[in-house]
Order: structure tokens, then sequence, then C-alpha cells
């Protein structure tokens, strides 16, 4: 397969409550900058990706487009989906489209080119993850346990999502109820390949991971502090 155009969809304009931090969960900020700024930069970094779209609250436009003067910004919706739509609308010509959580601002470069790659060898749909490391059971609505859940077919789905555009623009023209791009292409009828993920793409949703991302990115850079520093 020929080289194609690639874009990244970054839907950012949850309000992360689970997070409690008061504000949109993009625009805390992680290491001295916004989570949403470190998810753009880790897109840069994997090399792959032409244009990047990101799609926020209505009165952050202004203030996203100033933070980040390289990617295009449009107004996101209440939910996930409306966001992504959205977001589709500016991609240009892109043949490739990757959708990736701003909360998983720590994902390597490698797991955007196995996705970038996965798609280019033909398929439609592709998402990264990793096999489930937990028991799993299920309960009734009394919490009492029903039956332990086989993990061994299981696997716990990350970001970036990759689709040929027309795979990703024929899944949204159907159903918009699914938790994940890739389950919307899975009902439009298209299989979806798995990559391997990494622990370091999982998602900052409470206030524990988002100290869990300062920790690794204060390694990863250098700045953590010594022991008695």
């Amino acid at each position: 397969m020929l080289s194609s155009s690639v874009a990244a969809v970054i839907p950012a304009a949850g309000s992360g409550t689970r997070l409690g931090a008061g504000t949109p969960k993009a625009f805390v900020e992680l290491g001295g900058r916004t989570i949403l700024e470190r998810c753009v930069e880790g897109v840069g970094a994997a090399g792959l990706v032409d244009v990047v779209v990101v799609a926020v609250p209505e009165e952050l436009v202004d203030h996203t487009a100033a933070l980040l003067p390289d990617v295009r910004v449009v107004v996101g919706g209440a939910e996930r989906s409306h966001s992504v739509r959205a977001a589709l609308t500016e991609i240009g010509d892109a043949d490739v489209v990757l959708v990736h959580d701003a909360a998983r601002t720590l994902t390597p470069p490698a797991v955007f080119g196995r996705v970038v790659d996965a798609v280019r060898a033909g398929a439609p749909a592709v998402v990264p993850a990793l096999p489930v490391a937990d028991t799993l059971k299920r309960v009734d609505d009394g919490g009492r346990v029903i039956s332990t859940v086989d993990r061994g077919p299981l696997r716990a789905v990350q970001t970036p999502q990759g689709f040929a555009v027309e795979a990703l623009r024929a899944a949204y023209r159907g159903s918009t109820v699914a938790t994940d791009d890739a389950g919307l292409a899975e009902l439009a009828g298209y299989p979806v390949q798995v990559v391997a993920g990494d622990a370091l793409a999982f998602k900052i949703t409470t206030a524990f991971d988002l100290r869990l991302a300062e920790l690794l990115l204060g390694a990863m850079t250098g700045t953590l502090p010594t022991n008695g520093g």
C-alpha cells in the first residue's frame, strides 16, 4: 500500500468530573503544561501525523487555538461521538484517521506506529490493546458473584484507534451508541484488528492516575525528585 496521509482527531471536550479538578480534564496541568498540550506533543513525537484536529468546549476554542497554533480546533459536544464527528469535518484529504484520547498523554510513539502500519496494510479498523491481568467476576445487582469470567480472550483497549477514513465515516453514519470508535466500526460491519498496546498508554481518569502520570513523566524527563529531595 502506498504511503497515505494521516490525521489525528483528539476529542477533548469532556468535563472530567471523576478527576475532580474543577476544570475540563484536557486543560488540567501535568508537569507544568496541560494534558492536551502533552497529548499533542506525543502525537507529534510519533512523526506520522500530517494534521491534528482537537475538539474542545466552545468557550475554550480561542484559548486552545492560542495554546496550540499548529493544530485545527473545533467545537466539541457533550458526547465523545459529537466531538469526533465535528473533528472529521476538518481532516482534509487524509486516508488514515487516528482517534486518540487526550487523557492517554504518555502513549509511546511505537503504539502510533503499530496502529498506522496495520491500517496501511489493509485493516479498516485497528485498536491497540493489552491482555487483562485481573480476575474478572460477573455480579448481580446485589453484588453477589454469578460467575468468574475467562480473561484469556479479553483485551483492555487503548488509543490511538486507527481507521481507513471511509470506514470511520461509514461508522459515524450509523449508530453512535458505543463506548469507543472501534465499537461503532464493529456495528457498521467492519472487522477490527488488535495490535499490541503499552502500559504507558493508560488513561488519566482519577486523581490517582494524574499523580501516577506526574511521577512517570518526571522519571522520563529526569525531573523526578531524588530520595530526600
